[in-house]
Parts: structure tokens; C-alpha cells; sequence
């Protein structure tokens, strides 16, 4: 089937099965030899804070073409659902905004004023970069924005930046050979030294090797932070990205923060594939996307 012509709308279809899926093997009975085996869990599978958080942003960045950090913090925060995954310090940033404090100090506050370095900020980006394919420095810049306002520390704003910048690679190159080292070499103008960044150039010597041993050496999410997710993120997408069922399992196999480092894969590699198959791309499985629990309606912002 034809690949549909809206990156940005796939990844976000894409970030969601990956982290719905995911999030199934956080509950008893699923098992990843099912999983290799072509059985998947019972549907529905329900999403996480991360798709309803990328789903904020697709529709800031829908209505507006650019990131208005007052009204996304608003919108973060009436939205929240905290039964939805929410980590703990995000829930107490939105509560706080969704209170009155200004979205600038709740989130400088965080963590005894150093901010979030969690990996909430890449897990919800890979949209709004596919929607600036065109702009890499523009899809940085605006994932910036939404980083800072739940995570300001450093490690967090990179991990949203050069997720994005993935994205928008991914996106922009579809249809197009685009090479695990390509991948990665466009993220490279946008790291900022820090252990996120260490990892995204480590992660470049481990292309070819196992994602066993990616996983060892580059984390897989099971710290909750930047640092331990967004290496292995893009090691993982670079890998598979033509091939997302490829990919979103790899993550499964993982373990760790698994529906954050789907949600985060899906999102990159989705941009890149769309959804079903063409040639020798494998996009998102129509079968995967009726079994994910439907997606909010859009919301006006």
C-alpha cells in the first residue's frame, strides 16, 4: 500500500502502538517469546502519559505551527491523568501549574532546583520533529521549548532536541536509502556535552552489534532518565528504521522503561515508514494500530 504523505500524524500513530504495546509487557501474561512468535496481547492496549502527552503537543503544533510554552503548560496540566503513568516530579509540576504557579518555577524547582533530567521530555517530541522535517534547527529549537516546561535540566532538554532532530531526519528521508551512521551523524550538531550526549556518540561504535549488548552499555530506560533512555533510543531507531515492528520489539527485548523506549522509537521510525508495508519498508502494522486504545479527539488550544 501507498505510504500516507503526513510524517508527523504517522509518528504520532507510531509513538502510540509503541508505547501501548510496550506498556503490555509491564502486565502479567505477556511474555516477548509470544511476542516473536507473531502472538500479541489482547487488545485494547492502552496508552500511557506518553502518547497523551504527544498528543498535546501534535495538536499545539496542528493549531498554531510553533510551540506557545504558556498555552502547552496549560494544556499539559489539565490534562493530566496521573493513572495514566505520570511520573511522580511531572505530576507534581502539573498539579502546581495547574494551581496557579507559573510553569517557569515549578519546573526550575524540581529535584531541589536542579530540574527533571527524566526521560519525559524525548518521549512525547518525535512528532513535532517529523512536522519540522524541513528545519532541523527549528525542530530543535521548538522541542527545546516543550522541554522546559516540566524538565529544565540540561541532559533532558538534549534528549528532547536531538529526538526531534531524529524525527525530522527520519522524515525528512523517506522514501530515501537513509543509513544507521546518517541517522545519528544528523543528531551530532545538536549535543550538548553532557552524559546524553556521551552516550548518542557511544552509541554510534555499538551500530552492528546486538541490542543485548546495546542495552548493557548504553542503559535501557530502567533509570527513568535522558542519560539511560535517549542513547539506546536512537541506537534502536537507526538500527531498524525500516522496519518498525522490528523496532519496537527490539525495545520489548530490552526491558526496562519499555513503553517510553517504544513510544520513543516508534515515534522516529514511523516518520520514516508510515504505516503497513512497501518494499522492503515495514511500517506500522494495521492489526497493531486497531488494537491500541483509540486516541483522544483533538483538542482546541
Amino acid at each position: 500500500m501507498p505510504i500516507p504523505s503526513d510524517p508527523a500524524s504517522d509518528s504520532l500513530d507510531g509513538l502510540s502502538v509503541g508505547d501501548a504495546l510496550g506498556a503490555q509487557f509491564f502486565v502479567p501474561g505477556s511474555s516477548v517469546p509470544d511476542l516473536l512468535a507473531g502472538r500479541l496481547p489482547a487488545a485494547p492496549w492502552p496508552w500511557t502519559d506518553d502518547t497523551e502527552m504527544a498528543c498535546t503537543v501534535y495538536a499545539e503544533i496542528r493549531s498554531r505551527g510553533h510551540i506557545d510554552q504558556d498555552a502547552l503548560a496549560t494544556a499539559f496540566a489539565q490534562r493530566c491523568e496521573p493513572y495514566r503513568g505520570y511520573g511522580p516530579g511531572t505530576v507534581v509540576v502539573l498539579h502546581e501549574i495547574r494551581d496557579g504557579r507559573p510553569w517557569a518555577e515549578a519546573a526550575a524547582a524540581a529535584f531541589d532546583g536542579r530540574g527533571s533530567w527524566g526521560n519525559g521530555a524525548a518521549m512525547r517530541v518525535a512528532p513535532l520533529g517529523a512536522y519540522f522535517a524541513d528545519d532541523l534547527d527549528r525542530a530543535a529549537a521548538q522541542a527545546a521549548l516543550t522541554a522546559e516546561i516540566t524538565h529544565r535540566h540540561p541532559e533532558a532538554i538534549t534528549g528532547a532536541m536531538v529526538v526531534a532532530v531524529a524525527a525530522g531526519h527520519a522524515a525528512a528521508t523517506r522514501g530515501t536509502p537513509c543509513t544507521p551512521i546518517d541517522l545519528l551523524r544528523a543528531v551530532e550538531p545538536y549535543l550538548i556535552d553532557g552524559g546524553t550526549s556521551d552516550g548518542i556518540r557511544r552509541a554510534r561504535k555499538l551500530l552492528g552489534r546486538s541490542v543485548a549488548e546495546a542495552a548493557y552499555e548504553l542503559g535501557n530506560g530502567a533509570q527513568v532518565s535522558a542519560q539511560d533512555t535517549v542513547p539506546f533510543a536512537l541506537w534502536t531507531a537507526a538500527t531498524f528504521l525500516t522496519d518498525y515492528p522490528a523496532a519496537v520489539t527490539a525495545c520489548i527485548e530490552a526491558g526496562g522503561d519499555v513503553d517510553t523506549t517504544a513510544a520513543i522509537v516508534g515515534g522516529i521510525v514511523s516518520a520514516h515508514t508510515g504505516v503497513g508495508r512497501r518494499g522492503d519498508v515495514s511500517g506500522i502494522p494495521e492489526s497493531w494500530l486497531r488494537a491500541r486504545e483509540p486516541l483522544p479527539p483533538p483538542h482546541p488550544l
